[in-house]
């Protein structure tokens, strides 16, 4: 090898060789780094997806469980000596259903009746069930209060008779001499329908066992 061949193999990288290959690297890392972003907002929102999924699945869960246990118990009201049905929905009500349901498991062995009642509501921050520690409760007695499902437009409830109609109220008047409802009476089964923002509409038709 001659001194001139040996001088340019040994001078290395100009400095437009350096740009260049800087430049490459520069391009090569942002297509990069920019796919990696996409491929985590993907993954972020499939993650939401799923726990949305989850949520829908646990809220209609404990409602299909919670009517398939009305139980024909009614309460007394909270002032005075009446009953309030076993089963009550009306639209003027702050629940849009109210009932008692039986299978109120006790692992811990408190003093308490295996019957609970429930009351579904809905206002601004979603679905929301609640429950009361005792049947017969006063008018202090705070509700236990669990949030079931966010996101919800509108939840309603239509209810059939032992004629197999549906109504939009419970109980219902046509039962029982001269009109008067039976506090007992249950529905042979309750349609529910849940409109949610993001899925749209949900129904359900849930038999009520007896």
């Amino acid at each position: 090898m001659n001194d001139r061949a040996r001088l340019r193999s040994s001078r290395g990288f100009t400095l437009l060789e350096l740009l260049v290959a800087i430049a490459i690297f520069a391009v090569v890392g942002t297509l990069a780094l920019s796919g990696y972003t996409e491929l985590q907002k993907q993954s972020e929102y499939a993650d939401k997806r799923l726990e949305r999924t989850r949520e829908v699945q646990r809220a209609v869960q404990t409602i299909t469980q919670d009517l398939e246990q009305i139980e024909p118990r009614p309460i007394r009201e909270p002032l005075g000596e009446g009953q309030v049905p076993a089963v009550l929905a009306a639209g003027s009500l702050e629940y849009g259903l109210q009932f008692t349901r039986a299978g109120w498991s006790n692992t811990a062995g408190v003093a308490r009746p295996t019957l609970q009642r429930v009351g579904y509501r809905i206002d601004q921050d979603g679905l929301w069930r609640d429950h009361w520690p005792m049947l017969d409760r006063t008018i202090a007695t705070e509700p236990t209060r669990r949030k079931l499902l966010t996101g919800v437009r509108s939840v309603t409830f239509r209810f059939m008779d032992a004629s197999r109609n549906w109504v939009e109220s419970w109980p219902d008047t046509s039962q029982g001499a001269q009109g008067t409802p039976d506090p007992r009476a249950r529905p042979a089964a309750i349609e529910v329908n849940i409109d949610l923002e993001d899925w749209g509409r949900i129904r359900r038709v849930i038999e009520v066992p007896g």
